[in-house]
């Protein structure tokens, strides 16, 4: 057998090995999971927390936490956190929206903190939706907000594009996740092996509802350009805000972040006047003629 040949057969094999081995690990990869047991209780201090489960169809239990403002709610805002721990440590977040006096609604993904069941690209978005539903049976649409982070970004995206929200928050969101992978292994036949491919982008087409875009210019995971990217999926009904150095995991601790929440949840949307405008003034390259 000719060297180059053995040399050949050695990458093919090696090749596939890798597949498969991504294939099968990718959730070890992917989900950094926080379990919590039965009986652990959260806490926050200044903070008015009930907690829910809810059981599926198929036997699991997802568990949440809601966060209540003081005084009268002006709606709920479903919190769809990233990828690590468990809302344990993400319920912090939840006063960046109940100082507006909105209700926050934290759940972990199946696997994370008190959640249990099988975890599947189908049973994740199956689960979100459940719990969509059990908000919309004590509240109306008009008064669900969408956050996605990160890794949540597409679960919220998926849930936008199939019901009426009254918005989607997009913070720190990637294009799809195989375009998230693919910067690290970009010889993978992606496609064919991602079980949790999270098209973004697919989903954000269907979006009826206003889309804000929150991302950090200086995020090394993903890319600021990825938002820039998406805003144009849907631009009538985007809006892109931007971060000056804000990184993947820090954009609460700049001021810009919170101003910008305040804005987009207090800030009501106001029809422009085009025909007053100079959208439909026309430049000319030509130098006018003087006369003589």
């Amino acid at each position: 057998m000719p060297i180059w040949l053995h040399i050949l057969i050695i990458l093919v094999i090696l090749y596939i090995g890798i597949s498969i081995a991504l294939y099968y690990l990718q959730d070890y990869m992917l989900f950094k999971p926080e379990k919590l047991s039965k009986d652990f209780e959260f806490y926050y201090e200044n903070q008015d927390i009930k907690e829910y489960n809810l059981e599926t169809r198929d036997g699991a239990l997802i568990n949440g936490v809601l966060f209540k403002p003081k005084g009268e709610s002006r709606g709920i805002v479903l919190y769809l956190k990233g990828n690590s721990k468990s809302i344990k440590g993400w319920g912090k977040f939840a006063v960046d929206f109940t100082r507006h006096q909105y209700n926050v609604l934290m759940v972990d993904y199946r696997g994370f903190g008190k959640s249990t069941g099988k975890r599947t690209h189908k049973a994740l978005k199956r689960d979100l939706q459940e719990v969509y539903n059990k908000i919309r049976e004590h509240t109306t649409e008009d008064r669900i907000i969408l956050y996605g982070r990160s890794l949540g970004s597409g679960f919220a995206a998926k849930l936008a594009s199939m019901n009426n929200p009254k918005m989607l928050i997009l913070d720190a969101p990637y294009y799809s996740l195989t375009k998230v992978t693919a910067r690290y292994i970009p010889f993978m036949p992606l496609s064919l092996l991602m079980k949790y491919p999270l098209p973004t982008y697919k989903w954000l087409k269907y979006v009826r509802c206003p889309i804000h875009i929150i991302h950090g210019t200086n995020d090394k995971l993903i890319p600021y350009k990825t938002s820039i990217k998406l805003s144009k999926v849907n631009p009538k009904r985007t809006q892109l805000h931007t971060v000056i150095g804000g990184g993947h995991k820090n954009l609460n601790n700049f001021e810009s972040y919170h101003k910008m929440i305040h804005d987009i949840l207090n800030t009501k949307p106001q029809e422009i006047d085009l025909s007053t405008t100079s959208i439909h003034v026309k430049h000319s390259s030509k130098t006018p003629k003087t006369k003589a």
